[in-house]
This record gives structure tokens, C-alpha cells and sequence, in this order.
């Protein structure tokens, strides 16, 4: 197989240039799309969306395949003066590579 193209990562309208990478919002999960949505609105769409391409089982039966996005565990905490119950989702980011030893390089993965 194959590791995952920025179609499958980014969504089928996503494109690059040397310098650029443009992603739809339209092919954000969960998304409305605004002319102003919030960097974290935008944040959370681009990581459920990863969490569709980038499963554990893919990672599993494909060594070509560097990265996978895992479920965490959720729960609360307790913020501000009035100490408001907030739910906490997790995600988590999984990068997988050859052990040189080194720090994260993105050209790695």
C-alpha cells in the first residue's frame, strides 16, 4: 500500500503549491463555514477530519503509513472564577518513525 495523499489527509478539494496549501472548509467534519470562523473552530475540523484518514487500523496494516490519530480520554475540569464544569475531549496525534534518536522533523513523516 501506500502512504495517504493530501486529498485523503485534507479533504478532496484540498491543493498545493510550492507554497501554499489550500483546504476547503467544506471538507471540514462538523464545520459551518464562515467568512470569520475561529482558528480553533478550524483547528478541531482539520483534526476530526484527520481522524477519519489517518485511523490506528490503517497504521496497523500499512508500514508506509506514519501517522494515526487515537481517541484520549475524556473528562472535566473546572474553570474560572465560578469554577464551571467544562468537558475535555482528547485526541491524540501519533507519529511513528524509524528511531534515529532525533527531535520531530516534519520531512520525516
Amino acid at each position: 500500500m501506500a502512504e495517504p495523499i493530501l486529498t485523503d489527509v485534507f479533504g478532496p478539494g484540498a491543493t498545493q503549491t510550492a507554497t501554499t496549501i489550500t483546504i476547503l472548509k467544506a471538507d471540514l467534519p462538523g464545520l459551518t463555514a464562515a467568512a470569520n470562523n475561529k482558528a480553533d473552530s478550524l483547528l478541531v475540523g482539520l483534526a476530526l477530519r484527520w481522524q477519519i484518514a489517518l485511523t490506528e487500523t490503517l497504521f496497523n496494516s500499512d508500514t508506509d503509513r506514519s501517522i494515526y490519530i487515537g481517541n484520549g480520554y475524556p473528562n472535566f475540569a473546572y474553570r474560572g472564577t465560578n469554577n464551571a464544569q467544562y468537558r475535555v475531549d482528547q485526541l491524540t496525534i501519533n507519529l511513528a518513525r524509524i528511531d534515529t534518536f532525533g527531535t520531530i522533523d516534519p520531512d520525516d513523516y
